[in-house]
């Protein structure tokens, strides 16, 4: 099979969209969790774009796999990937990134990644329950919508301010929840009230994630119309990256992403 001049460029090596229970992954945040565990959904979306750098869709992880890999997934267990990136992103950082990046990047599919502050120290996920349907990747493709709006800036740190009060972690990890039980099911307003819940998470939790001097587009205001207009809406990353719009029609101005399941399913 040819390898068109654009896919040589992107290489083969997945990009990951995260979804509802960002943050749930890092232990200064699990360990606050009242609940047994709390859950955030990554999927692996084909690496047909070039995302924006900085706009919470893990291209600086894949950029170190697509380094130290050559381009292109080896053939081993994804969770042994998971962990040999995450050891290579994060060696000698004193505020590591979240597993979720490099989890999203090799798991294919619908992930719901639960996080245990008990188990792995709360840097890994206690459990991952995967979806790789076919019908429900076509579906999700359907009803997500991306909108470019601001990548990060330089300057910027999102942990400035943190509120983490036990009743509102343990609503970002069942934020995640309600995301993986609405996708599986189908279930576009469900889908968006998870989003909806997260981004009230974020906001409560670690307000310079929405709201920090150094950001150039006032991102409550943008996020609040897309809301009221559609069934739900969350921002890729801290910073604002991607507006997430979950809509069964069209959403000008959006794109659509492609869902990757395993090929095996």
């Amino acid at each position: 099979m040819k390898i068109s001049p654009v896919e040589k460029l992107l290489g083969s090596i997945p990009n990951r969209l995260q979804l509802a229970g960002g943050w749930i992954d890092q232990p200064f945040v699990n360990q606050h969790n009242p609940q047994p565990f709390g859950s955030m959904v990554v999927v692996q979306i084909e690496a047909d774009f070039r995302p924006m750098d900085r706009s919470g869709i893990a291209s600086g992880t894949r950029h170190i796999a697509m380094k130290i890999w050559k381009g292109k997934l080896p053939n081993r267990p994804p969770e042994d990937l998971a962990r040999e990136l995450y050891e290579v992103e994060n060696k000698g950082k004193a505020e590591p990134s979240g597993s979720q990046d490099m989890i999203g990047l090799v798991y294919p599919g619908v992930n719901r990644l639960d996080y245990d502050f008990k188990i792995h120290g709360g840097i890994f996920p206690s459990h991952i329950e995967s979806c790789n349907r076919a019908k429900v990747a076509r579906w999700l493709s359907k009803v997500l919508h991306l909108i470019p709006v601001e990548p990060r800036p330089d300057g910027y740190n999102p942990l400035g301010v943190k509120n983490l009060t036990p009743k509102w972690v343990a609503k970002l990890g069942q934020s995640g929840q309600d995301c993986y039980d609405a996708i599986v099911k189908m279930d576009a307003k469900k889908l968006g009230a998870s989003l909806n819940l997260n981004m009230k998470c974020w906001e409560t939790l670690l307000p310079h994630v929405v709201r920090h001097p150094a950001l150039r587009v006032e991102l409550m205001p943008i996020l609040q119309a897309y809301q009221m207009q559609y069934l739900g809406a969350m921002y890729s990353g801290c910073g604002g990256g991607y507006l997430i719009v979950v809509s069964e029609k069209p959403v000008p101005g959006a794109f659509q992403v492609n869902v990757r399941v395993s090929p095996q399913k």
